[in-house]
């Protein structure tokens, strides 16, 4: 098991970046239990062929589970077999689908998630940093769009099991957000019904 301070930014994407399906990407279904939790903090993921459970959640939440800078997240991953996977995954809980992109460009790179199924049209972009130097010093690139690393409808065990029609509202009146269009090519190679 493998614990450590996540420090990230999220920035909302209004289109998708120049180029983006030149850059390597990779499949992740995530799966949130319980399926009873308003958010699930606990993850069962698979990520192409490599499989993990992780628990996540803001460095210094409340004892109530509330609060936190959602910038710097506590994370605990366990890696899992593929028969343990299996077994854990079919929990009934929260789910999603997306493409996660390694783009390069800006003078930054990223991780661009292109959410697919019930979240199509939503995309977005992680910056990752190694300590709170990097993280102070950051710029954002010109592809990147508002930043939503504080937004509670949009972390991932708030997300999970939603569609773009129930966030829309929030997207729309808060950030300006409209839905991104043409991501069905992505739907397809990921045999995600469309």
């Amino acid at each position: 098991m493998t614990k450590e301070i996540e420090r990230e930014y999220t920035f909302l994407l209004n289109e998708l970046p120049s180029g983006l399906k030149d850059f390597p990407s990779v499949i992740i279904e995530d799966n949130f239990v319980p399926a009873s939790a308003e958010h699930p903090v606990l993850r069962i993921r698979r990520r192409a062929d490599k499989y993990e459970i992780t628990k996540k959640y803001p460095v210094d939440v409340g004892e109530d589970g509330k609060g936190g800078d959602a910038s710097r997240q506590v994370e605990h991953t366990i890696p899992l077999s593929e028969a343990e996977y299996e077994d854990l995954n079919g929990y009934d809980g929260k789910r999603f689908v997306k493409r996660r992109f390694y783009y390069e460009g800006g003078g930054v790179k990223s991780d661009i998630d292109v959410y697919l199924g019930a979240l199509k049209g939503l995309a977005t972009a992680d910056f990752e940093f190694e300590n709170d130097a990097e993280m102070t010093a950051f710029v954002k690139p010109d592809f990147a769009g508002e930043d939503v690393s504080h937004e509670l409808v949009l972390a991932g065990g708030m997300l999970c099991g939603k569609s773009y029609e129930d966030i829309r509202a929030v997207l729309k009146d808060k950030y300006g957000h409209e839905p991104i269009e043409g991501v069905e090519e992505f739907e397809e190679e990921a045999g995600v019904k469309v």
